[in-house]
């Protein structure tokens, strides 16, 4: 028969034992939530940069555009309207193989 002592002994070792796997067990769940969670913090940093490398890219992209609009300058020609050289010149047409 196992006398008293014994059998408190044996119930503080299952207590402390059952104790520490609980223990350990809701560590892991911890550890594991917070390298979750880290790891989602670390993706919306890295999206966030992304987003602000985009949008200075676009910006650069838009200054160039815009740089590069002015810098054109267009005239508009009326192909139709006299040139003073043609003033009182008399037309002249020509068929293929016509010497001038």
């Amino acid at each position: 028969m196992v006398g008293k002592f014994e059998s408190n002994k044996d119930l503080v070792q299952e207590l402390t034992a059952s104790g520490a796997q609980r223990v350990g067990k809701i560590a892991t769940l911890i550890t594991g939530t917070v390298a979750e969670v880290a790891r989602e913090i670390g993706e919306f940093v890295t999206d966030a940069i992304e987003m602000r490398e985009a949008a200075a890219a676009a910006r650069r992209d838009a200054a160039q555009d815009r740089a590069a609009a002015e810098f054109v300058e267009t005239e508009t020609v009326d192909l139709d309207a006299p040139v003073e050289s043609d003033l009182g010149a008399a037309p002249v047409f020509a068929e293929p193989g016509d010497k001038a």
